[in-house]
């Protein structure tokens, strides 16, 4: 596999969570691989999500080891654009999504998600 993954929140939650399931297999085999990346909102959430200081600082040392995906301007940009036609279709994605989305397009990364709304964004990769 040489493109990398851009793993979203709702697979990292699946990993933590019910590291038995077939998502988290598929995680931890991509993790092995090294083909694994994240984005500052993706680190962000998964951060928000910890239940003690003990468990914050763990997610952090461990996921500041991955790749991260920066934003310019020009991606602020797209990302405006990119929710923008969505809407002018009727399908409304957060914002957040939109951002994983655009950085996934501008990194050629394939995105690793549960949420269906991705499909709605062309010509986006999605496992």
């Amino acid at each position: 596999m040489n493109k990398r993954i851009l793993v979203d929140t709702s697979i990292w939650v699946e990993y933590f969570n019910r590291p038995e399931s077939e998502y988290a297999q598929r995680l931890a085999e991509f993790l092995e691989m090294e083909a694994v990346c994240v984005t500052g909102i993706i680190l962000a959430e998964l951060l928000q999500g910890a239940k003690t200081d003990a468990e914050f600082e763990l997610l952090r040392k461990n996921l500041k080891v991955l790749p991260l995906l920066k934003e310019s301007e020009k991606t602020w940009e797209k990302v405006g654009k990119l929710s923008f036609e969505l809407q002018r279709k009727g399908t409304v994605i957060p914002l957040t999504d939109c951002l994983i989305a655009v950085l996934a397009q501008e990194n050629n990364c394939q995105v690793f998600t549960l949420h269906n709304h991705f499909t709605h964004v062309p010509q986006l990769e999605i496992i």
